[in-house]
């Protein structure tokens, strides 16, 4: 299916029938769901209801409490991605022949005419793997990772957005006399799943999509200056002014916002061979911000996780909704105990008007005046009783609570309330525990091998020649890369997995000091297995040991 709509009218009704769409699903619609997820989320459990002052609205958040449990277990564990090339066989090279080949590559030497040879192909990967980490880090990539998970939980779809930003500095230069910079490099964000359309509403596959358009809302000066610098005519860029469109976005924004509605169309264009290319164009309600233009990758710079996959749905499905009937029964319940024992305790004083003229306060100790016989005095002031609250309502409030969030995996071992006796005991129960939560960390790794893909596709087209920083355990290098080479390539990547690092710390420790007293360790390989930061320079005592071993030689 093949959509080359690029008319400002043209987008924006096709993003007006997905947000209607979307509008349709669940029983409130996405976008009210997604807000009534985040408010329940984040605590504003109340929202818009009325109660006096005096009435208690009590709360408690188990929403946010399981939340935050499964978003830590599904990102619990340290990832790490390797890139390799599909189709590229592997050889049999020696060590010391792959060592040459990357000291000369690095540190200058190697030849690079002709076709790359396997060597040649597995060391870049190598160094792209590499490069991976450095990249992420200039993005801050870990913290958009965690923050579209947690969009995830809470709205039931996350979002990273891609893109190349031709101002970025690099430090690089293409001269030796660093007189010409080169600019350039990708961007990552998070999007809302509010502000995204997927042109094909029953199908779950980004790279599938017939077209994506992404929403904006971005200040009316800023638009016009991206429209001067793509070639826009001053009589068009006129009719760039701030519009009061955010309807269907996420962001809650002043009414004097100078802002305007921005609509970044992806489709793809075919050819005669039924081959295609990723086009995109921006353009307001009124004008065309940038032309169809090819974004120089084959894919789209999208990457998508779901919390829970509905069927034949472009979007995932959220946890919170179905928390939210048993939160509000918690706090319903709680919220009228607390009121309960606020009246036994303070119960409602009835004052008879004929014989006490005096202001009530009720405060402690206040003395009343009161004029008449003691049948007046009897009668003249009194309290009310109320009923008391139901033992029953009680337990029911506790198990409601506690069984919601048994049911959501979230148990005492889960969430760490029991006592740390036998640690290897309470691993094995954690370990039963989180066994559901597998199949959210292979969603959430696919989703991280997604966005690399996506970051190797940038770097192998629209990278010139540049070098690349490379952190190994030698040190921090750059290292020639010349994309033409390996732009026919088809790069692959693959999260691995490390050990989890909850419990860590301390079962190591354990373990450690029970093999240090059984005499299986010496107290030197005791030290040098210890985790960092347990004791002060571990380092300087470790070669304390080793000097006074050696003299003892």
């Amino acid at each position: 299916m093949q959509n080359n709509k690029t008319k400002p009218a043209e987008i924006q009704a096709e993003y007006t029938a997905g947000t209607n769409f979307k509008s349709s699903i669940g029983q409130n619609g996405l976008f009210e769901q997604s807000k009534m997820n985040s408010r329940f989320y984040n605590g504003d459990q109340w929202y818009s209801v009325k109660s006096p002052n005096s009435r208690p609205l009590v709360r408690r958040n188990i929403i946010k409490r399981i939340g935050e449990y499964k978003l830590s277990s599904v990102a619990a564990s340290p990832i790490a991605v390797n890139f390799s090339a599909e189709g590229v066989e592997e050889c049999s090279i020696l060590p010391e022949q792959r060592a040459d080949a990357f000291n000369k590559i690095v540190y200058g030497g190697y030849d690079f005419t002709g076709e790359p040879d396997n060597l040649e192909l597995s060391l870049m990967m190598q160094f792209l793997t590499a490069y991976s980490k450095t990249t992420a880090e200039r993005v801050k990539f870990d913290a958009l990772a965690r923050e579209a998970l947690q969009n995830a939980y809470i709205t039931g779809t996350g979002l990273i957005y891609t893109y190349f930003d031709p101002s970025v500095k690099t430090g690089l230069f293409v001269d030796s006399k660093k007189q010409v910079a080169i600019k350039g490099d990708i961007v990552s964000e998070v999007l809302d799943v509010e502000n995204v359309v997927f042109g094909d509403p029953n199908l779950n596959d980004v790279q599938r999509q017939p077209y994506i358009i992404i929403a904006q809302r971005l200040n009316c000066m800023d638009v016009r200056r991206e429209a001067r610098q793509n070639g826009v005519s001053e009589e068009e860029i006129l009719k760039i002014v701030p519009e009061s469109d955010s309807h269907y976005l996420s962001l809650d924004e002043p009414e004097e916002s100078a802002r305007v509605t921005v609509y970044t169309k992806f489709y793809k264009q075919y050819d005669l061979n039924g081959d295609y290319s990723i086009f995109a164009t921006r353009t307001t309600n009124r004008v065309v911000i940038k032309e169809p233009f090819d974004i120089g990758i084959k894919l789209y710079p999208i990457a998508k996780v779901d919390w829970d996959t509905s069927r034949h749905s472009a979007y995932g499905e959220s946890e919170v909704t179905h928390l939210i009937p048993n939160q509000i029964a918690i706090n319903r319940a709680l919220s009228a105990e607390v009121w309960s024992t606020m009246l036994n305790g303070m119960p409602i004083m009835l004052v008879n008007g004929d014989v006490v003229d005096t202001e009530i306060t009720n405060d402690p100790g206040q003395i009343i005046k009161i004029y008449g016989e003691n049948s007046d005095v009897a009668g003249a002031v009194r309290y009310v009783q109320p009923s008391s609250f139901a033992a029953q309502m009680i337990n029911s409030v506790d198990n409601l609570a506690t069984n919601t969030l048994y049911d959501a995996g979230a148990n005492d071992v889960a969430l760490g309330n029991v006592k740390p006796d036998n640690a290897a005991a309470i691993i094995q129960m954690r370990e039963a525990t989180l066994q559901p939560m597998q199949l959210k960390q292979q969603q959430y790794y696919t989703f991280i091998e997604d966005v690399m893909r996506i970051w190797a596709q940038f770097w192998l087209n629209l990278y010139s020649f540049r070098h690349l920083k490379i952190s190994t355990e030698n040190g921090t290098g750059y290292v020639p890369f010349n994309p033409q080479r390996y732009r026919e390539l088809l790069i692959n990547a693959k999260v691995d997995v490390g050990a989890s690092t909850v419990w860590s710390t301390s079962v190591v420790v354990s373990s450690l000091d029970s093999l240090l007293q059984q005499g299986i360790i010496t107290p030197l390989q005791y030290l040098e297995r210890l985790p960092d930061n347990i004791i002060p320079n571990k380092a300087g005592l470790i070669n304390e040991i080793r000097g006074i071993a050696n003299e003892s030689v």
